[in-house]
């Protein structure tokens, strides 16, 4: 089966933080989803609408990580990968008014439903 290219990145970016935190035997949880949209303008209203996401979410309580990919070959397609120090760190950032906020702008523009899945690392 063949990846595609943001599965890909997605997979190298979380096997590089897996080393740098594999250590300290922490509860992290690593999750992946990827975003679809659909409609003359969404790709460019998306990519504005993740990048603040984004950034907001980088200062959540216990984020560890916070990164938007984007297909280089289909613009419209896009994969954040998110590491939490731990299930409730992410479900706290799941309530919190950006989160919330982000998710009522960018569902107008969704072509599919998010395909988020949450991971933890095996020991």
């Amino acid at each position: 089966m063949l990846l595609r290219s943001a599965q890909f990145a997605a997979i190298l970016l979380i096997c590089g933080v897996f080393s740098a935190h594999a250590q300290d035997g922490g509860p992290n949880l690593y999750v992946v989803t990827h975003v679809d949209v659909n409609g003359p303008g969404a790709p460019a209203e998306a990519a504005k609408l993740l990048q603040q996401f984004a950034a907001d979410s980088r200062k959540d309580p216990g984020s560890v990580r916070f990164e938007v990919l984007r297909e280089p070959n289909r613009l419209n397609h896009f994969t954040i990968v998110e590491i939490w120090q731990d299930r409730q760190a992410f479900d706290t950032h799941l309530g919190l008014a950006h989160s919330r906020d982000f998710r009522q702008k960018i569902q107008p523009l969704l072509g599919s439903p998010f395909d988020e899945r949450l991971h933890n690392l095996l020991p």
